[in-house]
């Protein structure tokens, strides 16, 4: 009786083959659980009045949170800092603020466990779906991306940069009302409750800590 080896190599292959299939699609699959959900202000909000073991982290730097207002129970943990950098990003000019916070994973990381519910809100939802995404990796499991952010994102928005562009020009050229400013979106937009108060409770924890002196 003759063996065809040929059939038997093409049999063992088979079971592999599905096996890489598999791996790739549980990858896959566990790729997709690491993505942040993304939530408005206003569900974010219900949330914190509903669900146990939900905060609200605001990644803003300290002079936003400060100046602009924050949610009033909202926890400062600033994702980058301002620098005295001035300089050019598209067609506007002013500060920026470039400069990493270190420490983000690790200060958080001494406050909430890994399993609370948190609600991660900066401006327009650009900064804070950056810090949802780290949270996520660094093994935080109920992540959630505030994508409205406090004052929303600049009006008219769309998520293709070049139409943005265009519709800005066309407003410029026609002298539209508050065509570029924020607050057309967001927490403050829905009216949900906002201060400039600082209470030490909610302040970024190595900002009250202790001098050492």
């Amino acid at each position: 009786m003759k063996i065809n080896i040929k059939k038997i190599h093409k049999l063992s292959i088979i079971p592999g083959f599905i096996l890489i299939i598999l791996i790739n699609f549980i990858s896959f699959q566990d790729s997709l659980a690491q993505e942040p959900k993304q939530v408005l202000s206003i569900e974010a909000y219900d949330m914190l009045n509903a669900v146990p073991d939900t905060y609200l982290i605001d990644i803003r730097t300290r002079s936003e949170y400060q100046f602009v207002g924050h949610p009033v129970i909202a926890y400062l943990f600033p994702y980058m800092f301002m620098t005295n950098e001035f300089g050019k990003k598209d067609e506007s000019y002013g500060y920026r603020f470039n400069v990493k916070n270190e420490d983000f994973l690790k200060e958080i990381s001494k406050v909430f466990k890994k399993d609370d519910n948190l609600l991660i809100i900066g401006r327009d939802g650009s900064r804070s779906i950056l810090a949802s995404s780290e949270l996520m990796k660094a093994g935080f499991r109920n992540v959630y991306n505030v994508k409205d952010g406090f004052e929303g994102a600049l009006f008219p928005t769309f998520e293709n940069n070049n139409k943005n562009k265009f519709y800005r020009q066309i407003a410029k050229r026609n002298t539209v009302y508050g065509f570029n400013h924020r607050r057309h979106y967001g927490w403050q937009w829905w009216g949900l409750p906002w201060t400039y108060e600082i209470n030490l409770k909610y302040i970024y924890p190595p900002d009250i800590s202790p001098s050492g002196k």
